[in-house]
């Protein structure tokens, strides 16, 4: 028999196959697929970021929007349906989401590489799973680039690039529960120096496919994977590791300021969204 176990560790209610049967099988049965969807998603992406250094150029911008649309677009998909991504936490990312592109607004262009949009990103990824932070990276910065007038050719690496910082904290808080702690906080501060140089490195592929013009770091079709990836690390050492600097001490220091009472607001409200549906399969 279809178990629902309600938040908050409130006993069982049975019988619900009567009323919603259909529902639970089909989440449960989701849910056993939902683990794959991220991988999936990820490797779409690195075929995106991987493309100029096996010998070819960026592919074309309607073709990469349109497969960085389609594919958070059918993450989101596969949360629903595992019942992961219900109608409260939807409206959640939408506001957070809405915070983000507001927070970008007011700061388009930080210090250096600083930006503001990755303090809730980071919290939103590390209590709500990896599947959560990367929606909730792509869609801030969709909303984002709606807003600032931010749309273009950038905007599909963009969308995977902070889809997966969401996805790092996720990764990073999976398995934490109850009040977040000290140790979270310096955790995630952590991830948020790892990926905002990850973030600042993904996004100079796209940058350094239009840098031609020196011999030993620029690049040209054709180039051979290992000379492509010595001339883009020279590139990346030389016109951006400072300016990415900023972004991930930033991070950090944002964490550090103020993670522990976003973490807080975010658990608290993680358990008064959250509803499990026990598979029936597992006894």
């Amino acid at each position: 028999m279809n178990r629902v176990r309600e938040a908050g560790g409130g006993p069982a209610r049975e019988g619900m196959e009567e009323r919603v049967p259909g529902s639970v099988r089909r989440s449960v049965s989701a849910r056993r697929f939902a683990g794959a969807a991220l991988p999936a998603v990820s490797l779409v992406g690195a075929g995106v970021f991987l493309w100029p250094f096996l010998g070819a150029g960026l592919p074309a911008a309607s073709a990469t929007t349109a497969f960085a649309l389609g594919t958070a677009a059918a993450l989101a998909g596969v949360e629903l349906a595992a019942g992961r991504l219900d109608t409260r936490r939807l409206a959640l990312l939408a506001a957070l989401s809405a915070i983000d592109a507001a927070a970008r607004a007011v700061v388009v262009t930080g210090i250096g590489g600083f930006s503001p949009i990755f303090l809730l990103i980071l919290c939103g990824g590390y209590v709500y799973g990896a599947e959560y932070g990367f929606l909730l990276g792509a869609t801030s910065m969709l909303v984002s680039a709606l807003v600032t007038g931010g749309l273009g050719p950038w905007l599909p690496y963009q969308l995977f690039a902070v889809g997966w910082v969401g996805a790092a904290a996720g990764l990073a808080g999976r398995g934490r529960t109850g009040r977040p702690s000290r140790r979270d906080v310096v955790v995630l501060a952590a991830v948020g120096v790892v990926t905002g140089y990850a973030f600042g490195a993904a996004m100079d592929v796209w940058n350094w496919t239009f840098y031609q013009a020196s011999p030993g770091l620029g690049f040209h079709p054709g180039m051979p994977p290992a000379e492509a990836l010595s001339h883009f690390a020279r590139f990346y050492v030389v016109t951006s590791f400072v300016y990415d600097s900023f972004r991930a001490v930033g991070n950090a220091v944002m964490v550090a300021a103020l993670g522990a009472p976003v973490l807080v607001a975010l658990a608290r409200l993680r358990a008064r969204l959250q509803v499990s549906v026990d598979d029936p399969a597992a006894g």
